[in-house]
C-alpha cells in the first residue's frame, strides 16, 4: 500500500479533529475525502503530506514513517494546496524551473521538465507571461503543472477546482485523468459530489474526525441511497401535508423548504403513486440518485462552520 494508516488521531489541544480512521491506498488509485467543514480531511492531509505530526496511531507513506522519514517522503510527493502559492512577479516558466531547482533538478532539466509540463496543463503560449493576470483557471493548471516537477509517485490535491468556472473545471479533470492513466496516485479533498464521482475510484465520507463510509461512488449510491429520487416541487408550502399523504412511497421522504425528496429504486412508479393518492405537486423531476444525496444522508444538512 502506498498510503496506510492504523487508529490515525490529530488533536490540537483538546480538540481531536481526526479520531482513530483507518485508510489503505494502494498505488495508481484515486482515493477521495469527502465531508463537511470541519470533518478532519483538512488534518488527515497535512499528517500524509509530512508537514504534520500525528497525535497516535501509525501511519505509513511508501512504507515509511512520515516523523522519521518526512524529507524522503516528500521527495516522492506532489502537492496542490486549496489556495495558489505562486509568485505573482514570475512568469509562468519561472514559477516551475524555480520550484524546480529545489528538487535539487539542474538548470537544463528544470527548464525542459517546465516546458513538457506548461505543454501538459496547455499554457504553451502564456510561458512567458507573469503570473499576475492568469485567470484562475490558468492559476490553477499551473499549481498542478507545479506540484510534478519532481514527477511524483502521489499527488495530494486540496480542493483542486474550488472558484473555477465550468469550463476550467472540466479542464483540470482533464489533466488529473491522464495523470492517473499514466499510473499517478492521487489523493484529493472536494466539496464537488460531481468531482468526486468523476474522478475518484475510491472515497471515504468524514465527519466528525472519523469515517462514515467507504467505497466506490457508486457502491456508496448503491449502499445509500435509492436507484432514482423524485422531486416534488410545491410553490404554495404544502409539501409537509403532503408528507403525510405519501407514506410508503418509495423507500425514504424528505421534507424541504420546497420540496419533498422521494427516494425510489423506480422513479416513475413513484410518480405514479403520487398522482393516485391525489397530491398535486407544481412540477416533479425523476434523476438519478447520485453521490450528494449519499453525502447529505450521512452527514446531515445543517451547514457546519
Amino acid at each position: 500500500m502506498l498510503i496506510e494508516a492504523r487508529r490515525l488521531v490529530k488533536r490540537f489541544g483538546e480538540f481531536t479533529a481526526v479520531d482513530g480512521i483507518d485508510l489503505a491506498v494502494p498505488a495508481g488509485e484515486a482515493f477521495g475525502f469527502l465531508g463537511p467543514n470541519g470533518a478532519g480531511k483538512s488534518s488527515t492531509m497535512r499528517m500524509i503530506g509530512c508537514v504534520s505530526e500525528p497525535s497516535g496511531g501509525s501511519l505509513r507513506i511508501f512504507g515509511l514513517d512520515p516523523v522519521r522519514d518526512g524529507p524522503a517522503i516528500r521527495r516522492r510527493l506532489g502537492v496542490c494546496p486549496q489556495l495558489d502559492t505562486l509568485d505573482p512577479e514570475l512568469t509562468v516558466l519561472e514559477n516551475l524551473t524555480v520550484y524546480a531547482r529545489y528538487f535539487g533538478l539542474s538548470r537544463r532539466v528544470a527548464r525542459e521538465r517546465a516546458a513538457e509540463l506548461i505543454d501538459f496543463v496547455q499554457l504553451t503560449e502564456r510561458a512567458g507571461d507573469k503570473v499576475d493576470p492568469l485567470s484562475g483557471g490558468m492559476k490553477r493548471r499551473l499549481t498542478i503543472a507545479r506540484a510534478l516537477v519532481n514527477d511524483p509517485e502521489l499527488v495530494l490535491l486540496d480542493e483542486p477546482t474550488t472558484g473555477l468556472d465550468p469550463q476550467a473545471r472540466h479542464l483540470v479533470w482533464e489533466r488529473l485523468f491522464r495523470l492517473k492513466q499514466r499510473g499517478v496516485t492521487l489523493v484529493l479533498t472536494t466539496h464537488y459530489m460531481d468531482e468526486a464521482e468523476q474522478l475518484c475510484d475510491r472515497l471515504v465520507v468524514m465527519d466528525a474526525g472519523r469515517i462514515v463510509a467507504e467505497g466506490s461512488p457508486r457502491a456508496l449510491i448503491e449502499r445509500y441511497s435509492t436507484r432514482e429520487v423524485v422531486e416534488a416541487r410545491f410553490e404554495d408550502g404544502s409539501q409537509d401535508s403532503a408528507a403525510g399523504k405519501l407514506d410508503g412511497v418509495g423507500v425514504r421522504l424528505e421534507v424541504l423548504p420546497d420540496r419533498l425528496l422521494i427516494y425510489a429504486d423506480d422513479g416513475d412508479g413513484a410518480v405514479a403513486q403520487v398522482h393516485a393518492r391525489g397530491v398535486t405537486p407544481a412540477s416533479m423531476l425523476v434523476r438519478r440518485s447520485s453521490l450528494e444525496d449519499v453525502f447529505l444522508h450521512l452527514t446531515g444538512r445543517t451547514l457546519v462552520d
